[in-house]
C-alpha cells in the first residue's frame, strides 16, 4: 500500500527539475545541431560579404533605391556609410534568411522531437505543457536573438573596418556619435528580433500539428512569401495592417532619420506582439490534447 501511495510522487518528481537546468539543456541541444550552426555562420557572414561589394561598387554607376525602395535604398545607402551597413544587411536578410533560421528552430523545437521519437518522454510524464512549451519557445526565441546578434556584430566590425568611425551618419545627413550609432542599430535589432519570435511562434503552433519539420519551415516561408505578395496589392489596403510582413523593408529606415521616427515601428511591433500570443495559443491548445 506504502508503494502505491509513492508511485505518484516518483513520477512527479520530474515536473521539480529547475526551470533553469530545462533551459540550459534545451539550448544545448539547439546549438549542438549543425544546421544551426551552419545557419548562425551563413547570417555573420552576410554583413561582411556586403561590406565587401559595397567596397568594389563604381561610384559612377548606379545608386539605386528612392524613398520607397525598401531595402534597395538602404543598400545604396551603406555605401561609405558604417552606419546603415549593418541595418542594410539585417533589413536585406529579414526578406527570407532570418525567417528561415526562426522557423528551422520552431520546427525542430517540437516536430523535430516528434519526428524522433524524443518528445514522448514530455508528453507521457507529468510534466505541466506550459513549461513544456515555455521551454521551446525560449529555444526559438534565443535561436531569434543570436542570428541578429551575430549580424549586428559583423556589420558594425565590418563597417568601421572599411569606413571609419567618422562614417556614422544618418540619411538625413547629420553625423552620430558611436554610442548614439549603437543605439539605433540595437533598436533596429530589437525590433526585428520581436518580429522573428513571432515568426518562431507561428512555426511553433504548425509545429505542434505535424512530425514533419520541413512542412513547418516551407509552410513557414510559404507564408512568408504570400503575406509578402499582398501587401503589394493596392486593392487589399484593408488586409495590409493584418499582414506580418508588412513595412519589413520600410520600419527599420525610420531610425536612420534624423529625427528618428516611430510610427512604422510601433505598428509593426505591435502586430509581432500579436502573432505571438496567437501562435503560443494554439500551439497550447494543441500541446494540452497531446498524449505522446
Amino acid at each position: 500500500m506504502t508503494a502505491v501511495l509513492e508511485a505518484p510522487a516518483v513520477r512527479t518528481g520530474h515536473d521539480t527539475v529547475p526551470l533553469p537546468r530545462l533551459l540550459a539543456a534545451e539550448l544545448r541541444w539547439i546549438f549542438r545541431r549543425p544546421r544551426t550552426l551552419a545557419v548562425l555562420g551563413l547570417l555573420a557572414l552576410i554583413p561582411v560579404v556586403i561590406g565587401i561589394g559595397l567596397t568594389l561598387v563604381d561610384d559612377t554607376g548606379p545608386q539605386g533605391g528612392g524613398p520607397d525602395d525598401g531595402g534597395g535604398a538602404l543598400l545604396a545607402s551603406a555605401v561609405n556609410n558604417a552606419f546603415v551597413l549593418p541595418i542594410a544587411a539585417i533589413v536585406m536578410s529579414l526578406a527570407l534568411l532570418l525567417p528561415l533560421a526562426s522557423a528551422m528552430a520552431g520546427a525542430d523545437a517540437i516536430a523535430g522531437e516528434t519526428s524522433h521519437g524524443t518528445l514522448r518522454g514530455w508528453l507521457i510524464a507529468p510534466v505541466g505543457r506550459g513549461r513544456l512549451l515555455a521551454v521551446k519557445a525560449f529555444g526559438v526565441a534565443t535561436v531569434s536573438v543570436v542570428s541578429v546578434l551575430a549580424m549586428c556584430v559583423t556589420g558594425v566590425v565590418t563597417g568601421l573596418i572599411i569606413n571609419g568611425t567618422d562614417s556614422l551618419f544618418t540619411l538625413s545627413g547629420t553625423t552620430l556619435s558611436l554610442g548614439g550609432a549603437l543605439v539605433r542599430i540595437l533598436l533596429v535589432a530589437g525590433w526585428v528580433v520581436l518580429q522573428l519570435w513571432a515568426v518562431g511562434a507561428v512555426a511553433l503552433a504548425i509545429s505542434s500539428w505535424t512530425e514533419h519539420p520541413m512542412l513547418v519551415v516551407a509552410s513557414v516561408l510559404a507564408g512568408d512569401i504570400v503575406f509578402t505578395i499582398l501587401g503589394f496589392l493596392t486593392s487589399l489596403d484593408w488586409l495590409h495592417p493584418f499582414l506580418l510582413t508588412q513595412n519589413w523593408s520600410m520600419a527599420p529606415a525610420e531610425v536612420l532619420q534624423d529625427p528618428m521616427g516611430t510610427q512604422m515601428l510601433g505598428e509593426g511591433a505591435l502586430r509581432a506582439a500579436c502573432y505571438i500570443v496567437i501562435g503560443l495559443s494554439l500551439a497550447y491548445a494543441r500541446l494540452s490534447t497531446r498524449d505522446g
